[in-house]
């Protein structure tokens, strides 16, 4: 190719470049380098065009290659840095520089303004690198081509200026130069500014001065710059605060330097490098206060000047504020932090450490110490440096270190011989070791190194304070030298605490120990000893005002947690002054300080207790008990306390433990006295008299033992006066008091008092205390003393005279009592009280003081209600019921007003009689409100004829009147023995509550000795009817029926009403029946039914008397006689009871049960007949066990008392239906059984039940291979059943049978629980004491029998011949023809075991019994289904099994039937579809039991297996996973595997 066609290639490269034709420049480019490989513009074009297509490393390559074949032309330059400013490639920004600086040097000589955009562009580069000196260079040859060119000042400034920005950044990291150049710029900015002074000027000077002040070096050019913008503009402060602050900083702070802090705070009087400057020179000035105002303001405006916070510290280490210098030490250490690493700042670094040393030493606390030691260790070169390691050593020394503090003196002393604080160190050394007579011979050698310290002054004082005796009793050496210390350093407060204890403990001068405790209280507010002594000298020279102003104070300042022992002295304050809330806080505060304070304890729970807070008191009396297990005050006061809150057993054993501590401790003893005293008054209450007679025994001991150790207290005295008079109310019969013999005068023992000789003591002791102290109080309780002792020798029949004068004597007391305080309503109306007494009776006295009481307290329901008894007394019924309602408005609650208000209602005969009544046992227990609501009770049950009426539903039924009465009237009898009607009345309210046993004994207690009844009437002539009658009942019930059926006789001889007649003839009939005479009682009462007016307990004795002779005729031919009468309460219960009885006895079983649920349907709300259901239930129809529970769970919650019985028949009922563990997994049949255990504790047949519900549960355990809960549990119940039995009337057939049946379920349970050898044990046992039981003789067969049978040996023939002839002895039971089948089965007697099974099953059809045919049928279904798995040919068994199970499902739905059908079929035929039905069946239908279906789905999953049908063998692995059956998952998984 030609030139010409090389240029025209060119062209058109340039042409396709201006058009954008890119790719068609690059042809053209490529054209013209193969003919020209040097070609400079093709190069360039081809970096042009590759540069537009975006493909920067061709375009590079290019440029790069046109720049080397000529590298002084621009365009390849130009490009290369166009492209490079484009590119982001870290290499670009790399080369662009050298890209710049070739292209300056091709401009500069050609064009001055593109020169400058390079290098402006250049800058840039170098700014954004910070390549600092680069920029100032590059900047500088600007500037100087500017000017140069002739720039104006206007364009130079700026640039200059531009240049003070672009360096004005972290000038910390540039080098020297670059300072200079930068603060060049800074001039010459400042001198080119047009307009001086103004703002843009004022700016760029402040911004000179921060540079200059980054620069320690630049000292000098820093102060003339300050002073020369002071100069421009003296209004401004911030040259001021920076030259203040540099020459702080500098510590040149000359007179100079505080003129200008000076005019500084003229300007601005917080101003902080003015203030700091100021602090600084009081400091020198030693001017502690002003330096400490000065500089902790000056900082707080100027937080990071270092040498300020150091100055601070400074400060505060003389005024001996450790703490606070600690704190300032830390902030300078803060701001040496911030400066970095230069020498200056390393030095102020050491300083401050050495200081914060200096000052955690002063701290003395180990803490502290341990910092100081670590401090120490941060400066450099501290083990060259003497005073550091003197500090160290003091550290060590404060931590108890001694053996390293004397290493470091030892050291020090060898070196420096000479130095003062060596000396000292040892000084210290010594006294820590109290070796006194050492420490005073260094500490002076330290004060002729240097007599002018005053720690040294101060600690040889302390030297001589601690020395020996001599110098503890002479002072004056330890005083001249605290003195000295205090003159040399105004600030250690230590020395002014010193100063008052002497003059408080040597000289005894308070005022001026107090006004130096003050002093050095003000020095160190931490000071807590000397703050305390301040105050406490106060409160003693009665400036009390000033010691709160104190406390005040301190408390105000103090944080949270501090200051204990202000707020623990102002709490006190308050607690004396009466503000208890006050008190109680400010003791809070110094528990806060101090939790473990038991003092503080202490004053809190005092606090608490005079505001009234028993119960935090208590908390806290404890807690102060807790620290300080020694403290008998502490303990004293909880029991206190917890007497106060009526918690009086706890009391108690408070007291008790002091008493352990201190034997002697009057206080607790006295407490133990109150304590039993008001349990007893408790008990009284609750008519617990018994208890409360053994309380104030006690409570007498108590007392007594008090008195033998302070008899001249007259409270003592009084307290037993109130014990022995509290049990007036009290049986005499029942009190029996063991009192010690001092009380009597006697020297030792004890002498057991009656109730009369405790009234009469309870008034000596009443006279002793008032010779003592005479009061008005036990003048009264004297005067009520006399008039108990009145009320109990009039009941004993004591003559009238010894009554009259102890009346004289009683009233006196009281006269004497209303004479010393008549405004006491308590003393006027005991006063009435006497004045009312029969012996005496002034009703106008007795009136008189009751309106005196009134008057005298208005809330006054005892007076209103004496008031009213008075009038009551004297018939005046209408004031009488005045007075009752006034108190009862006053008092609600008062019992006696209402028994007041039932008795006027009695009187003037009023339905409400018996509301009100009701109402005094609703209030409370009183004898008047008892009787009167038992006998308006008894009053209505009486009145047959009122069943049906609104009025008897409300009274008896509604209001549960029986039971209410029953128990208030209990509680009568214990406080009245004496009274035969109460008696009669409960022994009649006990037999409505079906109580016969204690409604025998009731009636026994009212009627009294039968032979004296019997000798009663025999003293009458007999000729009356109620006489003759009465006469026999007496000797039926004495136990002469012979006798009693003569007298019956007789009386019948007299008779005249038919009704009379029939009541005769049977009361003749059961004392012939108790005679044994059952055809003559058959005879009588046969007689009586024939009668025209026969009547119904008549006729319930015919059928009784036929069912005892098993004579069903004559039980049903009376029961229909009976069911003509008509009905009345009760009868129902009664019929059904008897005609199940018949049903029973005609071996009726549904019959019996359909009676009961008949009843039940008649009368639904009669728990009597729902409690006979369950029973017949459990008795006749077990299938229906689930019926008979639900009635027994009925009969419970509708009535208690049926309730008991009924829930041992739920318990049957649910054993019946298999409520149990593991099909129930909340026990029903055990927590049931249970319940009645708890309610029938006294039932046998509860605890038979209940062995037989563990069994079960046991029984259950080992089927499910888990460990039995109940194993020992056997012998207990079996001990618990006879335990019950003993002594105790039942039928004999009843005994012996559950005696049998509970040896047999024992023996039964400790055999299936490995326990034979003790089943054998018990059997053999059992009949020793009865050889003939042919049950128990069984039941031994069986226990010896078990471990053969369980060897799978062969029985001998002899064995089973003697196996046979014990259960042939009982051919009755069922169990015994079922085990001899099993011991057949066992020896492989097939045939001869199913003939057992066929007995037993026979017995059991006999008998009726339902559950025993049904387990005789499955047992028979198992015989035959084990003979036809062992594949033994014939269809006798196959048959038998199909037999016995369908025989079992006709009696009830029986899931052992169905499954052992299904086993059948799956033995004979195992893949056929008829087994997948049969126990798919019993797997996914509903009402299987757990166990059952386990078993199937076993089976099932077999046959699912051998078919190789995965669907249906997923579905029931399915079923078995949500049924956690384990077995059936083991099984699919080993089959499987297969």
């Amino acid at each position: 190719m030609s030139s010409k066609e090389v240029k025209t290639a060119l062209k058109s490269a340039r042409d396709a470049i201006r058009n954008k034709e890119y790719k068609e420049a690059l042809k053209h480019c490529k054209t013209v380098l193969k003919q020209e490989k040097n070609n400079y513009n093709a190069w360039v074009f081809i970096g042009v065009a590759a540069a537009e297509l975006e493909q920067p490393d061709q375009a590079q390559g290019a440029y790069k290659k046109a720049a080397e074949l000529e590298p002084d032309q621009l365009l390849a330059w130009q490009g290369l840095a166009s492209l490079y400013e484009k590119s982001s490639h870290l290499n670009a920004k790399d080369d662009l520089p050298g890209v710049y600086q070739k292209l300056l040097d091709l401009y500069e000589s050609v064009d001055k303004a593109k020169w400058c955009d390079v290098c402006k562009k250049l800058v840039d580069l170098y700014y954004q690198e910070k390549k600092h000196l680069e920029v100032a260079r590059t900047w500088h040859k600007l500037i100087k081509t500017r000017q140069e060119e002739g720039a104006d000042d206007r364009e130079l400034h700026q640039l200059w200026r531009k240049l003070t920005q672009l360096l004005a950044e972290r000038t910390e990291d540039q080098n020297n130069e670059t300072q200079q150049l930068l603060l060049t710029a800074f001039e010459n900015a400042l001198d080119l500014t047009e307009k001086i002074p103004s703002e843009d000027h004022q700016m760029l000077y402040k911004h000179f001065i921060h540079c200059l002040s980054k620069f320690p070096h630049e000292s000098a050019r820093l102060k003339k710059a300050c002073e020369g913008m002071i100069n421009i503009y003296p209004t401004v402060q911030y040259p001021l605060e920076v030259l203040c602050l540099h020459l702080i900083e500098s510590g040149n702070l000359t007179d100079e330097g505080q003129q200008y802090c000076c005019r500084l705070l003229e300007m601005d009087s917080k101003s902080g490098p003015g203030l700091i400057g100021l602090g600084i020179k009081a400091l020198q000035d030693k001017k502690y206060e002003d330096a400490v105002r000065n500089l902790t303001e000056g900082l707080r405006e100027s937080p990071l000047c270092t040498t300020g916070w150091y100055h601070l510290a400074e400060t505060q280490v003389k005024m001996h504020r450790p703490k606070e210098a600690v704190l300032s030490c830390n902030e300078a250490l803060k701001s040496t932090e911030n400066a970095g690493a230069s020498p200056s700042s390393l030095q102020q670094k050491n300083q401050c450490l050495r200081l914060k040393a200096e000052a955690l030493v002063q701290v003395s606390d180990s803490d502290s110490s341990e910092e100081a030691v670590r401090t120490l260790e941060q400066v450099s070169d501290a083990n060259n440096i003497p005073g550091l390691l003197v500090l160290k050593s003091l550290a060590y020394l404060n931590k108890g270190s001694v053996d390293e503090a004397t290493k470091i003196m030892e050291d020090l002393l060898s070196s420096y011989p000479d130095l003062a604080e060596v000396h000292a160190l040892e000084a210290l050394i010594h006294f820590t070791k109290k070796d006194y007579l050492q420490a005073e011979k260094c500490f002076q050698r330290a004060l002729e190194k240097d007599a002018d310290v005053a720690a040294y002054h101060y600690q040889l004082g302390l030297t001589y304070w601690f020395m020996s005796e001599e110098t503890r009793k002479d002072k004056t050496k330890a005083l001249t030298h605290f003195l000295k210390a205090a003159r040399l350093d105004t600030y250690m407060g230590k020395v002014f605490c010193y100063l008052g204890h002497y003059y408080r403990d040597v000289v005894g001068d308070k005022n001026r120990a107090r006004g130096c405790y003050r002093k050095a209280f003000e020095l160190d507010d931490a000071d807590s000893e000397a703050g305390a002594a301040a105050v406490d000298l106060s409160v003693e020279l009665e400036d009390v005002e000033t010691a709160l102003a104190v406390l005040t104070a301190v408390t105000q300042k103090a944080s949270a947690g501090t200051a204990k022992w202000a707020w623990l002295r102002r709490g006190l304050y308050y607690l004396r002054a009466g503000q208890h809330s006050q008190a109680v806080a400010d003791l809070q505060a110094a528990l806060r300080a101090d939790p473990k304070d038991f003092n503080c304890w202490e004053s809190l729970g005092e606090a608490y207790l005079s505001r009234g807070s028993y119960t935090t008191a208590l908390k806290s009396f404890t807690k102060a008990s807790e620290l300080n297990p020694e403290s008998i005050y502490s303990v004293f006061k909880v029991a206190a306390i917890q007497q106060i809150l009526g918690k009086y057993k706890e009391a108690v054993a408070q007291y008790q433990l002091i008493i352990k501590k201190k034997g002697d401790y009057v206080p607790a003893l006295k407490g133990l006295g109150e304590c039993h005293l008001m349990m007893a008054k408790a008990a009284l209450v609750d008519y617990l008299d018994g208890k409360a007679v053994d309380y104030i025994e006690k409570a007498l001991e108590y007392f007594t033992w008090a008195l033998q150790q302070r008899a001249d207290v007259s409270c003592l005295w009084k307290l037993i006066g109130d014990a022995c008079t509290s049990l007036y109310a009290v049986s005499p019969s029942k009190v029996h008091i063991h009192v010690v013999g001092v009380l009597l005068g006697q020297k030792e023992g004890k002498q057991v008092l009656k109730k009369s000789e405790l009234l009469h003591l309870g008034g000596r002791c009443y006279g002793r205390a008032l010779k003592l102290m005479s009061t008005s109080n036990t003048w009264c309780d004297l005067g009520i003393n006399y008039y108990r002792q009145v009320q109990h020798l009039a009941e004993t029949g004591s003559s009238m005279s010894d009554l009259e004068e102890l009346l004289e004597k009683s009233l006196h007391c009281l006269k004497k009592a209303v004479r010393l305080d008549s405004n006491n309503h308590l003393y006027w109306n005991a006063l009435g009280v006497v004045a009312c007494y029969s012996g005496i009776g002034n009703y106008a006295l007795a009136q008189h003081c009751f309106i005196k009481s009134i008057q005298s307290e208005q809330i006054n329901a005892v007076a209103w209600t004496n008031l009213g008894v008075l009038y009551l007394a004297n018939e005046n019924i209408e004031q009488a019921h005045e007075a009752f309602k006034m108190a009862q408005s006053l008092d609600p609650s008062y019992l006696m007003c209402w028994i007041g208000q039932a008795l006027i209602a009695e009187t003037v005969g009023s339905y409400d009689t018996m509301d009100l009544f009701r109402h005094t046992t609703e209030l409370s227990m009183h004898t008047e409100g008892a009787i009167g609501y038992a006998y308006w009770v008894c009053t209505t049950l009486q009145d047959k004829s009122n069943r049906e009426t609104e009025l008897y539903r409300y009274n008896i039924l509604q209001m549960n009147a029986i039971p209410a009465a029953q128990v208030v009237l209990c509680k009568y009898i214990e406080r009245i023995q004496n009274y035969a009607p109460a008696f009669t009345m409960l022994g009649y309210l006990n037999e409505h509550l079906q109580l016969k046993k204690q409604a025998a004994d009731a009636y026994q207690s009212s009627i009294g000795e039968y032979d004296k009844a019997i000798q009663a009437f025999k003293s009458t002539p007999l000729e009356e009817l109620e006489d003759i009658v009465g006469f026999a009942l007496a000797l039926f019930m004495k136990g002469l029926y012979k006798e009693s059926s003569k007298a019956y006789e007789r009386a019948l001889s007299i008779v005249e009403s038919e009704q009379d007649k029939a009541h005769i003839l049977t009361a003749l009939a059961l004392a012939e029946y108790k005679q044994g005479k059952l055809d003559v009682a058959k005879t009588l009462l046969f007689k009586c039914s024939i009668l025209k007016e026969p009547t119904t307990e008549s006729l319930q004795a015919l059928c009784a008397l036929g069912l005892a002779m098993q004579d069903a005729t004559l039980s049903k031919a009376a029961l229909n006689e009976l069911l003509k009468h008509g009905k009345h309460r009760g009868s129902d219960y009664q019929r059904c009871l008897l005609t199940s009885a018949i049903h029973a006895l005609q071996g009726r079983s549904v019959a019996v049960q359909r009676q009961a649920s008949k009843a039940v349907h008649s009368n639904p709300a009669d728990p009597a007949l729902w409690s006979l259901l369950a029973r017949v239930v459990a008795q006749h129809a077990q299938r229906n066990a689930k019926g008979g529970a639900v009635a027994g769970n009925v009969a419970h919650i509708l009535d208690s008392h049926h309730g008991k019985k009924a829930l041992l028949y739920t318990a049957a009922n649910q054993l019946a239906m298999g409520s149990r563990s593991a099909e129930d997994e909340k026990n029903v049949a055990l927590k049931t059984i249970q319940k009645a255990a708890l309610l029938s504790p006294g039932d046998p047949a509860v605890w038979a039940a209940l062995m037989a519900a563990c069994h079960a549960d046991d029984k259950l355990a080992l089927v499910n291979n888990t460990h039995p809960k109940r194993m020992d549990l056997y012998l207990a119940l079996l001990s618990a059943v006879s335990a019950s039995i003993k002594d105790k009337e039942f039928l004999e057939n009843y005994k012996q049978s559950l005696e049998t049946w509970s040896l047999s379920q024992a023996v039964t349970g400790l055999v299936d629980t490995g326990r034979t050898a003790e089943a054998e044990a018990l059997c053999t046992k059992n009949l020793k004491s009865n050889p003939d039981q042919p049950a128990v003789i069984l039941l031994l067969r069986q226990v010896q029998c078990k471990p053969l049978l369980e060897a799978q040996k062969q029985l001998p023939d002899a064995v089973l011949e003697e196996l046979q002839k014990a259960v042939v002895s009982n051919s009755t039971s069922v169990p015994a023809w079922q085990w001899l089948a099993y011991v057949y089965q066992s020896q492989g007697m097939m045939s001869a075991a199913e003939m057992c099974y066929r007995k037993s099953l026979q017995v059991a059809s006999q008998q009726g019994s339902w559950s025993g045919k049904l387990s005789s049928l499955l047992r028979l279904a198992l015989l035959a289904l084990e003979v036809c798995r062992a594949n033994i040919s014939g269809d006798h068994w196959p048959s038998l099994v199909q037999e016995a199970t369908a025989e079992a499902m006709k009696l009830c739905f029986c899931p052992l039937a169905v499954l052992l059908q299904a086993l059948l079929q799956f033995s004979r035929k195992m893949g056929a579809r008829e087994t997948r039905r049969l126990l798919e069946r019993v797997v996914y239908q509903p009402g299987y039991p757990k166990s059952v279906v386990s078993t199937a789905r076993w089976y099932l999953l077999r046959h699912l297996h051998a078919k190789n049908d995965d669907e249906l063998i997923e579905v029931l692995v399915k079923n078995a996973e949500t049924h956690r059956d384990t077995r059936a998952l083991k099984l699919h998984q080993k089959l499987s595997s297969q």
